[in-house]
């Protein structure tokens, strides 16, 4: 449907709905309020936008409510916009407004029916059970099943299954990494360790005690590992960030705690697979070492 507002056009979806609509779908208003009962009855000319739709329209710096916008040849009043967080019912790149059913029914040329009704259970209320009885009623009122019915707890427990699918598959190609990551660690120490052999008889020679040598490789292995982190850490946040520039209606987020894990999990990863080069290089007898080219 062609939105005018001035010399400003814009193509938004036009949803006929009823006042109860916002509160099913839980979609919030960032300013204004939705429409009435009264509203619908009396077929009142008032609109409800989206973000995009009344950024788009208005632009930034420019309030929305009250503006006569023309919603194809009809004047409507805005008394409403919707705020700009993600919701599940709104893509985050659409524009979408909102008018009474009965307005949409009544005042706008073309479609007459209604396509789709939302219907919200009740906290602890067996969403199949609904789901069952509301087509057993729409059965009786059709006589014939011309209908589908889409329920999103279904939905939602399909996601999170594969979500828990995909989170155990990244875990074990993780693990595989970090496990493969950690023995190339240790082949290099040990290389280090052998290079460094007369290196490691003379700081023994002058007064260096065991653990004195064991720190030095376990902290040489752990900075290896940490210097990883932040580098596997910063491609990520450059993939995140070109990811979003080119799929708009996806963010990525990362949190402190994935962070601090990564670095955890870099120091842990140090510590384990440097710990038998350190280990190597405390026993090396001193005069051995010394005498090695």
């Amino acid at each position: 449907m062609l939105v005018r507002y001035r010399n400003v056009d814009v193509d938004a979806q036009l949803n006929g709905v009823s006042s109860r609509y916002f509160q099913v779908r839980n979609i919030q208003l960032a300013a204004g309020i939705t429409f009435s009962d009264q509203d619908a009855r009396r077929q009142a000319q008032v609109v409800v936008l989206d973000h995009n739709t009344a950024q788009r329209l208005f632009g930034p710096g420019v309030n929305p409510l009250g503006q006569v916008i023309l919603v194809g040849k009809l004047p409507c009043t805005v008394i409403g916009v919707t705020s700009d967080h993600k919701n599940l019912f709104i893509a985050g790149n659409t524009l979408n407004l909102w008018m009474p059913y009965e307005t949409a029914a009544g005042r706008v040329p073309g479609q007459r029916h209604l396509d789709s009704i939302s219907v919200r259970v009740k906290d602890g209320m067996p969403s199949k059970a609904v789901e069952e009885q509301i087509k057993a009623l729409m059965l009786q009122r059709h006589g014939t099943k011309d209908f589908f019915t889409n329920n999103l707890d279904s939905v939602m427990q399909t996601v999170q299954k594969t979500s828990r699918s995909l989170t155990l598959l990244l875990s074990l190609i993780a693990v595989i990494s970090l496990v493969v990551g950690g023995i190339g660690v240790m082949n290099i120490m040990l290389v280090s360790v052998t290079e460094r052999t007369r290196e490691i008889g003379i700081r023994m020679a002058v007064g260096a005690r065991q653990s004195d040598i064991r720190q030095q490789f376990l902290v040489e292995a752990v900075m290896v590992c940490l210097m990883g982190g932040v580098i596997g850490i910063g491609l990520s946040y450059a993939i995140g960030y070109l990811f979003t520039l080119f799929v708009q209606q996806w963010e990525m987020v990362f949190s402190l705690a994935s962070v601090v894990t990564a670095f955890a999990c870099s120091t842990l990863i140090g510590v384990l697979f440097g710990f038998v080069p350190a280990r190597n290089a405390a026993r090396l007898d001193p005069i051995e070492a010394l005498a090695r080219d």
